[in-house]
């Protein structure tokens, strides 16, 4: 099982309402990247990681693993906006800084909202609700499909290379070329080895073209559903009020 699917079927709150889910981390994931606040993002982000952590039970070095991820690459990319390289020279300034910083905050709230949403909701149940809301069947089966076959890739792809590196295929820089592009093609014919047996075995089961998924998840309530409108009106409230007069 992938890993992100163990993690969120032990989660506390994966038989919660998918719908209501989906729209709770959306509004707040608008609302983060709408106003560009790093006091709000600050909340969001202290907000969204206690409720994925305390409330829905996911292991607290788990959840700081997934946050490190985006943070390297976020640090490494904002260099760029904190520092001015000229040809001579590199200079920074306060405003370059302030707006650098503010945007990690900002991009790791809004990371934050979606692994919410990853580490609660199965895929299934997120596409269950995309259905319900007449999206495109032909767009809802393709995120199926690529969401499986990425993490798939990755196996592939790890267990090729402990293979490579325990023949020493990482000695050198041209030891390491020729096993980057062995592994290149080695993925691209098990790409299309599992894409040929996948379709025998959904042919096998009776396939027509359409995936059905089984939807465990409870039904929203009238008190959530009133609770998440108020939510999306006040962060809406906000928005408006910061644009004119923030």
């Amino acid at each position: 099982m992938i890993p992100i699917d163990k993690l969120c079927y032990h989660s506390k709150l994966r038989y919660e309402s998918p719908g209501v889910k989906l729209a709770f981390s959306l509004i707040t994931l608008a609302a983060c990247v709408a106003n560009r606040s790093a006091v709000l993002s600050l909340v969001i982000l202290v907000i969204m990681g206690m409720l994925t952590v305390v409330r829905g039970g996911i292991p607290f070095s788990r959840y700081l693993k997934l946050m490190t991820v985006p943070l390297v690459f976020l640090l490494m990319s904002t260099l760029a906006i904190a520092f001015d390289f000229g040809f001579w020279y590199i200079t920074c300034s306060a405003a370059s800084v302030y707006y650098a910083v503010n945007l990690v905050i900002t991009a790791l709230a809004a990371v934050s909202c979606l692994y919410f949403l990853s580490l609660t909701t199965p895929m299934t149940d997120i596409l269950a609700v995309l259905s319900a809301m007449h999206m495109p069947r032909t767009i809802i089966e393709l995120m199926l499909l690529i969401y499986r076959f990425i993490f798939l890739l990755l196996e592939i792809a790890e267990a090729v290379q402990v293979s490579q590196y325990s023949r020493l295929g990482n000695r050198d820089y041209k030891t390491s070329i020729k096993s980057f592009s062995a592994l290149c093609s080695i993925l691209m014919i098990r790409a299309v080895t599992r894409s040929r047996v996948l379709y025998q075995a959904m042919e096998a089961r009776c396939y027509d073209g359409t995936f059905r998924f089984l939807n465990e998840a409870k039904r929203a309530s009238k008190k959530n559903k009133v609770l998440l409108t108020l939510y999306g009106l006040a962060f809406l409230i906000f928005t408006l009020w910061r644009f004119y007069y923030g």
